[in-house]
């Protein structure tokens, strides 16, 4: 039987260098020796693209690389997903998720939109370079508990603030976790967020917690 330790990393490695063929070939064994479905997507390809992220930090790796592991990745997501086990009647709350006005870049969006699902979360995925103002009318819509912000430039990034200003105006209690590679913590306090994150885990991992204390205060 394949060691599963090792095969994450063959998983993670072959993201990181973006071998499409080979993150299949190690997504079917992953299957094939009977591992789960959640793990090898968490610990095997999501942990690849972490690598992904901290190298485009350092600046060595480059938008051009990004995509390419984001297609490998992509690839080994078909072959998991379909087998992740869904915890029957534990959705955790819902989320209005995407890129602000003028920004296309949806990779990181799409990890962590791919994490809340898996976690049990309703999603609304608006996309990339979504007018302002949707993200408003979606959580109205919604009465999502949490919106999810991604920006990548620092150009797009201000409408973040705009989006903020405007959902806390007319619900605010809703909460909001921003993220993008010039986003920071002293971001997130200057446009009124409730949290940011680092990268995809986190961000799951703060959206839990705002949702928590969301029907805390419901309860209270």
């Amino acid at each position: 039987m394949a060691n599963k330790e090792e095969l994450k990393k063959k998983i993670a490695d072959a993201v990181v260098h973006w071998e499409d063929e080979k993150v299949k070939e190690y997504c079917n064994e992953w299957l094939k020796a009977g591992f789960d479905a959640k793990e090898g997507i968490f610990e095997g390809l999501a942990a690849g693209m972490k690598v992904v992220g901290d190298l485009f930090d350092k600046q060595e790796y480059f938008v051009p690389e990004v995509l390419m592991c984001a297609d490998a990745l992509y690839g080994g997501l078909d072959i998991l997903r379909p087998h992740v086990k869904q915890e029957a009647g534990k959705v955790k709350g819902s989320v209005v998720t995407g890129v602000v006005e003028g920004d296309v870049h949806d990779i990181g969006k799409n990890i962590v939109k791919l994490m809340y699902e898996i976690a049990g979360f309703t999603v609304y995925d608006l996309g990339k370079d979504v007018p302002l103002d949707k993200f408003v009318d979606e959580q109205l819509k919604t009465d999502s508990e949490l919106v999810s912000l991604s920006a990548m430039m620092t150009t797009t990034m201000g409408g973040m603030k705009v989006v903020i200003d405007k959902i806390k105006a007319r619900n605010p209690k809703c909460k909001i976790l921003i993220g993008g590679a010039p986003v920071t913590e002293k971001t997130a306090e200057l446009y009124g967020a409730d949290a940011t994150a680092k990268d995809a885990t986190n961000a799951l991992k703060e959206a839990l917690r705002m949702v928590d204390a969301l029907r805390t205060e419901k309860v209270v």
